[in-house]
């Protein structure tokens, strides 16, 4: 129990830390390395907490696979040894902003969204930490792979096609170089 408890802190320690390194470096192969250890450290909790599955999951898709495409799409768009240049003091401001800014939709949006549809009506995730039945996986599975109200298969779809138009694109703008 206590050995789980340190696990737990110094995980949550290191994803701290390589997350801040993984937008302050200006190396874009260092940052896609920190992003690694950061999905490790996730897959980490998943283990802690018991879901096997997802953890490997997390390891094989995200930690593997996106990584991979992450830096082939880095070195098919970008020089590897070329550094950014420094951005000045007005975009770090606008920068902080937009993320403080977007960080509260996201929270109020997480809160306040509603999530699933139970027998005793429409559950937002704040109904949920306030009290009433609990909610099971089986449930949150059903409203990620639905396509009724408040299930969210399209978005994800949507999310996907995203993703393969972005890397589509830097393919295109790779070869025109």
């Amino acid at each position: 129990m206590v050995g789980n408890i340190i696990l737990y802190f110094v995980v949550a320690l290191a994803i701290v830390i390589f997350s801040i390194m993984a937008v302050t470096t200006k190396k874009i192969l260092r940052a896609a390395t920190y992003l690694l250890f950061v999905l490790i450290g996730v897959a980490i909790f998943y283990f802690q907490l018991g879901y096997e599955f997802l953890g490997a999951i997390q390891v094989a898709v995200y930690a593997g696979g996106i990584m991979v495409l992450f830096v082939f799409a880095i070195l098919l768009t970008h020089k590897p040894n070329a550094n950014a240049a420094p951005l000045g003091s007005h975009r770090k401001i606008a920068g902080i902003l937009a993320s403080v800014i977007g960080g509260g939709l996201l929270l109020w949006a997480l809160f306040t969204m509603p999530m699933l549809e139970t027998s005793e009506g429409v559950r937002s995730l704040s109904d949920a930490i306030a009290g009433g039945p609990d909610i099971s996986m089986k449930m949150i599975g059903r409203a990620f792979t639905g396509t009724e109200k408040y299930q969210y298969l399209l978005p994800f779809e949507a999310v996907s096609v995203l993703l393969l138009a972005c890397i589509i694109g830097g393919v295109t703008v790779a070869r025109k170089r």
